[in-house]
């Protein structure tokens, strides 16, 4: 069950050509991802509704995002939620939430 605490999946379409850094130890990939579901409202209209998120790559996975991945190329992920601080340019405390991702499947054509 350990496995479970904090793991996330997401299928979706990649909003942005992703940016890759390099370091001495390694690529990172920061990049955003949309995911798409559908329902029905009360009215019986059919309503679609987009959910971005924020995903980081690390190592192996950021080098495959960096030769494969472009803006609109649909992927599978798994990964985890990380949450980060940092000050802005007025002093003020910022958080982000992203998804660290450890896994990518490139799907589509």
């Amino acid at each position: 069950m350990n496995t479970m605490k904090n793991r996330v999946q997401l299928i979706g379409h990649v909003g942005n050509d992703p940016e890759v850094k390099t370091f001495e130890g390694g690529k990172v990939a920061h990049l955003n991802l949309a995911t798409n579901e559908s329902y029905t409202n009360k009215k019986g209209e059919k309503v679609e509704q987009t959910e971005w998120h924020r995903l980081v790559a690390w190592g192996a996975a950021a080098e495959i995002i960096e030769k494969y991945v472009v803006k609109g190329k649909e992927i599978a992920i798994e990964g985890k939620l990380s949450t980060r601080s940092y000050d802005d340019k007025e002093g003020n405390k910022r958080f982000i939430t992203e998804v660290t991702v450890s896994e990518i499947m490139l799907l589509g054509k």
